[in-house]
């Protein structure tokens, strides 16, 4: 990758995954890929981000730079798991979401990668992270209600022209009564570029308090994400687990979201 890219993860619907999708996504990239990372809450109404990571109570956040009482750097928390976090404040005066593209647009100068979590819901906040993200990756779960936020989420992204990356396809259970990939693709017209199975781990980890990709770094869940970050940034990420090795010589097939990653990556 030759330059620092925004990154927006939106989903309209709470209970995907969204944050903890964050959380994964940019330990892996700082970890695996020793890529420079930060990750900022766009939630503002409702901030969690830095809770994932036992941030509880920060002097300074988001919501002060702002308000213009606080400069960018003074609002940026680094982790003990590799990256960097700007979260919220639970308890804020009222904000311009708006002014997130030119208060964070230096930031680029210091990162690889910045990763916005935006707002669960279709207001300010979330055209906000639109306007100030570079691409966007939509979160959702492979079921009829949260696929029709997602058709919503992406038709107001085609409208503000930023392009959108890719789905991540979460919580995945592999059962037939599930959408595939296939009618994902085909409702919303935008490629499915990870498949992230359901994994009770993943509530574990946050209860500790550590991304779950670090607590689980042989998971299945993690492997995708690092197949994903991998073609974030234009790279190629093995999986050499041995059961990887028996399932590709005993049935030999090829998933429609690693052709997808393939082609994304010739064209970062």
């Amino acid at each position: 990758m030759e330059e620092s890219r925004t990154i927006g993860v939106i989903a309209i619907k709470g209970g995907v995954g969204k944050t903890s999708v964050v959380s994964a996504l940019g330990a892996s990239l700082a970890n695996e890929f020793n890529k420079k990372v930060l990750l900022i809450d766009a939630n503002f109404s409702a901030p969690n981000l830095a809770l994932h990571f036992g941030v509880v109570n920060p002097e300074k956040t988001i919501h002060h730079v702002l308000n213009n009482t606080s400069e960018t750097a003074e609002a940026i928390h680094k982790t003990e798991y590799g990256f960097d976090v700007m979260p919220g404040s639970l308890i804020a005066d009222k904000i311009d979401p708006f002014k997130l593209k030119n208060k964070i647009k230096n930031l680029k100068k210091e990162y690889d990668i910045i990763l916005l979590d935006s707002s669960p819901t279709l207001n300010e906040e979330m055209l906000a992270t639109m306007i100030a993200s570079d691409n966007l990756v939509v979160v959702t779960t492979p079921d009829y209600p949260t696929l029709s936020t997602t058709l919503r989420a992406t038709m107001i992204a085609r409208q503000r022209q930023t392009p959108i990356i890719g789905i991540i396809l979460n919580k995945a259970r592999n059962k037939r009564f599930e959408l595939s990939v296939d009618e994902i693709e085909k409702a919303t017209g935008i490629k499915v570029l990870a498949v992230v199975p359901d994994d009770i781990r993943v509530l574990e980890a946050l209860s500790k308090t550590v991304p779950s990709t670090l607590y689980r770094p042989k998971s299945d869940s993690t492997i995708e994400y690092k197949k994903l970050a991998a073609t974030l940034i234009g790279e190629h990420y093995a999986d050499r687990r041995l059961k990887t090795k028996l399932k590709k010589f005993f049935w030999p097939s090829i998933k429609k979201q690693d052709i997808n990653r393939t082609i994304l990556n010739k064209q970062v």
